[in-house]
């Protein structure tokens, strides 16, 4: 059962205080003596707290570090030289590589953990990637290419993104409020762009919007 709209503004307002004797005021003097409307409100809350646990969990689970085999460094995959891992996650790792053909370059190689390279998981990621490639934002890192290794593991080649993380760079160059929602808001056409294209990213969180500087200028990255 849909709970009703006095039980869902309660319960929305509730989870914008801390839990505990400030919440619990609120609480009884929005219900105003309606035990019932609290009973349904506290059991709300509760499970708000369950779900949000169990999602800390899986989500831990899912993000467990994948350390990537360092002596992979010089491997050669396809077009791309692995250089040194720049990224670790529970899927796989980035490496920074460079490509030698048709052009040089570095870019970042996304290189897929073995027990993930299923024909299920191949195929979505190939489903992704042909996604990926028709987005056109200068806020979103660019997808290059993607294939199989020679052990048939998958891999995404992206534009390499040399920034910090968005919240470390807000903080270590002190930027106010109005500076960081100025940031923020080609961030947030970039999700736009992407939900236009029909695409869903997530993962949005602070280690997949990087911000680097162009022309002195920081521009974010959703990668």
């Amino acid at each position: 059962m849909q709970p009703s709209n006095s039980e869902q503004s309660i319960f929305l307002a509730a989870l914008d205080l801390q839990a505990g004797d400030e919440r619990e005021t609120y609480l009884r003097a929005a219900c105003n003596g309606d035990r019932e409307l609290l009973a349904k409100v506290q059991s709300l809350l509760s499970e708000h707290v369950r779900y949000a646990d169990r999602r800390e969990h899986q989500q831990k689970a899912e993000t467990a570090t994948y350390q990537p085999n360092r002596q992979d460094a010089g491997k050669i995959i396809g077009s791309y030289k692995l250089i040194q891992p720049i990224g670790e996650g529970g899927m796989g790792a980035v490496w920074l590589a460079e490509q030698r053909d048709p052009v040089k370059r570095n870019v970042a190689l996304k290189l897929i953990k073995k027990g993930m390279d299923s024909e299920a998981v191949v195929a979505r990621f190939e489903a992704e990637r042909q996604a990926l490639a028709v987005m056109d934002h200068s806020n979103i890192a660019r997808i290059f290419d993607g294939g199989l290794s020679d052990d048939g593991s998958p891999y995404f080649v992206m534009e390499l993104v040399r920034g910090l993380p968005i919240t470390q760079f807000c903080d270590e160059r002190k930027l106010t409020p109005q500076k960081r929602l100025e940031l923020f808001i080609p961030v947030c056409q970039a999700i736009q762009h992407a939900h236009q294209k029909g695409i869903i990213h997530r993962d949005i969180k602070p280690s997949n919007v990087l911000v680097a500087l162009y022309d002195d200028k920081p521009v974010p990255k959703i990668i």
